[in-house]
């Protein structure tokens, strides 16, 4: 029955998933019916519809679904590395890494567009989270639980400091950095939606390949050792899965937040604490989640929009409230 259970929550993510798809192809401040959506994909033409599918709603619909899936898997993981239900993927100073990278490109390189500096990103939130991981591991526990929170926290203190530092005396770089800080999925080419994939489907391939060792973990250390798993391997492996897919996600879209906080509490409530199921069912909510609220910001004040980063911190702050008391916060 449990299975029966789980198999019919991931359908059902799955076309929920579908839905906003569509509907993110769909609406805007220029609305075009579902039947003339599927229609242009499958055929382009020289319309206009056909213009504003392809050159700005595909692409911010394809990162909305990278960024989304790879917020939540992330969440899931660094959970399950920090054992604490309030980790999400800045937790490992990852997120604060991406944005240092991309001050340094708009402040140092004096790069101004987002495809110019989302490697900066992806570089800074590499080397933060390596850091971390690094720093853990030579503490007389290991990379434990609490040695990566309490290194990730004080990397991410200090680095927002620095990012912060930095936007005080310049007011250039902090006019082209506020924009990305946001968090959005609108002005972005298909180009970087081309070089995000790759990172989110490489860290969620190696994520599922350590979901098995993250249950043995999740019973103790000495109990997944019992079980024959390498507890430092299945650490480090989730953790570098971890910081790809937050790094690739942030330097994209920018830090968004609550989709991989509050995601994973929900699929743990609703097919229990197997992390195989937990970051399948997270990875088809994320994406949802997060189309959903980039199309709430087109709707609300057409023609301007409302940051997809602004409607996800206003929606998922309750959304997280009404699980918790619910008791729905299923613990890894």
């Amino acid at each position: 029955m449990r299975t029966k259970r789980r198999h019919a929550v991931l359908a059902g993510s799955a076309l929920l998933l579908a839905a906003t798809v569509l509907l993110s192809l769909a609406a805007g401040s220029r609305g075009i019916a579902p039947g003339r959506v599927l229609e242009v994909l499958l055929r382009p033409d020289d319309s206009d519809a056909s213009a504003i599918l392809w050159s700005l709603r595909v692409p911010r619909t394809i990162i909305g679904i990278a960024v989304g899936a790879g917020l939540a898997t992330a969440g899931v993981l660094m959970q399950a590395l920090t054992r604490n239900p309030l980790a999400d993927p800045r937790i490992m100073g990852v997120s604060s890494g991406a944005s240092l990278g991309v001050v340094a490109a708009i402040n140092v390189f004096g790069m101004t567009t987002l495809p110019a500096y989302i490697w900066f990103g992806i570089a800074g939130a590499a080397l933060a989270g390596t850091f971390v991981y690094a720093l853990a591991a030579r503490t007389r526990d290991g990379a434990s639980p609490v040695t990566l929170a309490l290194a990730g926290t004080a990397l991410d203190a200090s680095l927002t400091g620095v990012v912060i530092g930095v936007l005080t005396v310049n007011v250039k770089t902090f006019d082209q950095y506020r924009f990305w800080a946001v968090g959005s999925l609108s002005g972005r080419p298909i180009d970087v939606a081309l070089w995000v994939l790759p990172f989110v489907v490489g860290g969620i391939v190696l994520a599922f390949g350590v979901a098995g060792g993250l249950d043995a973990i999740a019973l103790g250390d000495d109990v997944a050792r019992g079980l024959g798993r390498n507890v430092g391997r299945v650490r480090l492996a989730a953790a570098v899965a971890a910081i790809v897919l937050t790094g690739a996600a942030v330097a994209a879209a920018g830090p968004i937040g609550f989709v991989g906080l509050a995601l994973p509490h929900l699929a743990r409530g609703l097919v229990g604490a197997h992390h195989r199921w937990v970051m399948a069912v997270s990875m088809l909510l994320g994406p949802s989640l997060l189309l959903g609220a980039d199309v709430i910001g087109r709707l609300v004040v057409p023609p301007a929009e409302i940051r997809a980063g602004i409607v996800t911190a206003l929606v998922g702050a309750p959304f997280l409230i009404l699980l918790v008391r619910r008791g729905r916060t299923v613990t890894a």
